[in-house]
């Protein structure tokens, strides 16, 4: 008589029975969730790709001539006409590259079309940029303006949060920290009024990114 088609899955069925299932690989729970990049190249390239992720505006500076076109090029086309600075360093970088800037706080609630600051750390997994109110940017420069500008170096990108609060802890001590330590994962957003996604809510409507590579020059 026949197998009917019933009569053969029945058979599949008792078959597979007989024998046990297959067990999944056993998972490895000492191996880093997030396994980290091998090298400072690595580091950045994984920063520049989860800053972009997260809404950012990425440029990357070759050398320090290379991050004065970039400037001038994205002023002139966002017709950024009163962008502040406030840290010295930054003012002679400027000052050095004809850069125009507002170096004082004049008409800054009314002006402030950007603000340009340092930052303590960029964090290469979640694309943050680590500010704090130590510098003389203080707590309003990289919130208030409608664009906040960022100058980092390669050096700066880190591979987790972690990483960047130990760098913290490092530089001022675990007594002595900023009385603002803040951590910007892109641009300012809301949803809150009918999942209406809103831009610039409580804080900056873009943040942009100059990555400057001081990583020493390869020898022949």
């Amino acid at each position: 008589m026949a197998e009917t088609s019933r009569d053969l899955i029945l058979r599949r069925i008792r078959e597979s029975l007989r024998q046990p299932a297959p067990q999944p690989t056993r998972p490895d729970f000492t191996a880093p969730l997030h396994p980290r990049p091998t090298s400072a190249d690595d580091l950045a390239v994984a920063f520049a790709q989860s800053f972009v992720r997260v809404g950012g505006v990425f440029y990357y500076c070759e050398s320090v001539e290379h991050f004065y076109d970039q400037l001038f090029t994205y002023k002139k086309e966002k017709n950024l006409e009163h962008l502040y600075v406030w840290e010295p360093e930054l003012k002679k970088l400027l000052h050095e590259g004809n850069i125009v800037f507002q170096g004082d706080e004049a008409d800054f609630r009314t002006q402030a079309d950007a603000g340009l600051t340092s930052c303590e750390a960029l964090v290469a997994r979640t694309g943050s940029v680590l500010v704090a109110a130590a510098t003389a940017s203080g707590r309003r420069l990289s919130i208030y303006p409608d664009q906040h500008l960022v100058v980092a170096r390669t050096s700066q990108v880190v591979a987790d949060i972690g990483d960047a609060l130990k760098l913290m802890q490092q530089k001022y001590g675990p007594d002595k920290l900023p009385s603002m330590i803040s951590l910007t994962t892109g641009p300012s957003r809301t949803a809150d009024i009918e999942k209406t996604l809103v831009l610039g809510a409580h804080g900056p409507r873009s943040i942009v990114l100059f990555l400057l590579d001081d990583a020493p020059a390869a020898t022949a």
